[in-house]
């Protein structure tokens, strides 16, 4: 399950108000005028030009393939509010220093999780489902399909919203039916609870992806 939601995720998010102020530098994208399902095929796509038979160059060098994820995941992804859903209760608590911290933090504790796990990507593996009903400013789901190397299929949703300035951006992943704002609350709710909402921060800040990998050790020994 683990090895699936690396590459579903890394495919997603690593791909959650707009842009945060860290990456305002980020390329804007055209999405205004873009659907939910438009945004995530163009993901797809673009992962397909970038990915796509530069594995060999992008695994010698994470800052590219982090530039890769930058560029093609972070204009489409709604950083903060995701945050602000991750944090849950502790967001109302927190200033907007902590809030825009550990926006930050967490993106980028994310990118470097998971972004290895783009390199297993090849045109194709998404497949984009048609979309029925009618677009929620609030919450549009687009349902996708992932191909594995077993030849096996993950479902995967995107959690969408309209923002302010009228585009549509993803704030939540879900992975076979686990809501991937879920269950980072649940690991950042236990590691606030124990060490401070700035403990939290301090340790994202300076470990990085090795501490989400810490906070998933802790979530599963205390089940």
């Amino acid at each position: 399950m683990l090895r699936r939601m690396a590459l579903a995720t890394a495919i997603t998010f690593a791909g959650l108000t707009g842009v945060p102020a860290f990456a305002q530098n980020a390329p804007a994208a055209a999405s205004a005028q873009q659907s939910p399902v438009q945004v995530v095929q163009s993901i797809s796509d673009q992962l397909g030009s970038a990915i796509d038979g530069h594995q060999k160059e992008l695994a010698q060098d994470k800052n590219k393939l982090i530039a890769v994820i930058n560029e093609v995941f972070l204009p489409h992804f709604d950083v903060d509010y995701a945050a602000i859903l991750v944090l849950g209760v502790h967001a109302r608590a927190a200033s907007p220093e902590q809030r825009s911290r550990f926006a930050r933090a967490f993106y980028e504790s994310i990118t470097h999780r998971y972004a290895e796990g783009l390199l297993n990507y090849t045109r194709g593996r998404v497949k984009v489902l048609p979309f029925s009903g009618d677009l929620d400013p609030k919450r549009t789901v687009v349902r996708t399909q992932v191909m594995m190397d077993d030849g096996k299929t993950v479902a995967v949703d995107y959690a969408f919203r309209k923002t302010s300035d009228g585009n549509w951006k993803a704030y939540d992943v879900i992975i076979e039916g686990i809501s991937y704002i879920t269950n980072y609350r649940n690991q950042v709710d236990a590691e606030i609870k124990k060490n401070g909402l700035d403990g939290l921060i301090k340790t994202l800040e300076t470990q990085g992806a090795n501490a989400l990998q810490t906070l998933e050790k802790d979530s599963k020994q205390g089940k």
